[in-house]
């Protein structure tokens, strides 16, 4: 996997101040999409061991709440193979940090259930997500007013809660 950049004091991707990786790699290619360059699977830098150490060693602070990813697509399966090993480490070390992930898949219709996206790692990944932003991007619906997403198609998901109720539950801050 590549990544495109890491964000040590991120405030626009999620409740605090977080530590955001945009991954690249994306098949989306929403129109309009802020981020265009992450489309490619090759743009930016490997995402190494060190790349990781960075990461969590970003996370460490008291002042930071959480980490944030998005891209490009986290939900690509060979990022979510790439990235796991990284909220496995960060539930393990700092299993009071929040996780927030940044989809176009949604979660009911393509995360959990049969689609390109689900991989034989999905479902102990979106374990470790505190708050999904679903949907793809719809230049149409694009709003500036609206909080840590992009188009009102989208919805901020509380993946936990919607794990156990076997439905889409809101998240609520």
């Amino acid at each position: 996997m590549n990544y495109g950049e890491i964000k040590t004091t991120d405030i626009a991707n999620g409740i605090g101040v977080r530590v955001s990786l945009f991954v690249s790699g994306c098949t989306h290619r929403c129109k309009g999409c802020f981020n265009e360059q992450t489309w490619d699977f090759s743009f930016g830098q490997p995402y190494t061991e060190a790349t990781e150490e960075y990461i969590l060693s970003s996370l460490a602070p008291d002042y930071i709440e959480g980490l944030t990813l998005l891209g490009g697509e986290p939900f690509e399966p060979d990022n979510q193979r790439a990235l796991l090993p990284l909220l496995r480490k960060l539930r393990e070390r700092m299993p009071h940090k929040t996780v927030w992930c940044y989809s176009g898949y949604l979660f009911d219709r393509e995360l959990c259930s049969e689609s390109r996206a689900r991989c034989e790692v999905t479902d102990e990944m979106l374990s470790m997500i505190d708050v999904l932003v679903d949907g793809r991007f719809v230049e149409a619906q694009k709003s500036l007013m609206l909080k840590f997403r992009g188009s009102a198609n989208q919805r901020i998901i509380d993946v936990k809660k919607s794990l156990a109720a076997g439905s889409v539950i809101l998240y609520m801050d």
